[in-house]
């Protein structure tokens, strides 16, 4: 299993991001947490094989219908165990 942080930064909070970034990373049978931050931005961490993991990252850099991405932030981290995805309002 791989695990990856993501911030992403544009208009990507009151778009309904997180909600979409969970529906999303569940549907593709990921594992971790979104939240909003206070400096504007989405924060991620998502769990799972390799290329789910792409598609995931593909998918970030759209976002849902009204968002507008202009960067997303990648690292590799190490490997953690969630249940489910889940939206944090800890940000």
């Amino acid at each position: 299993m791989n695990c990856r942080h993501f911030l992403v930064h544009g208009r990507v909070q009151g778009v309904f991001y997180r909600a979409s970034a969970r529906e999303t990373a569940s549907r593709l049978g990921l594992s971790g947490w979104v939240r909003n931050r206070s400096d504007g931005s989405v924060e991620l961490v998502a769990c799972g094989e390799s290329d789910r993991l792409r598609e995931l990252e593909q998918w970030l850099y759209d976002g849902p219908r009204h968002a507008r991405v202009d960067t997303v932030q990648v690292s590799e981290i190490e490997p953690q165990e969630f249940d489910g995805f889940a939206v944090r309002h800890d940000g």
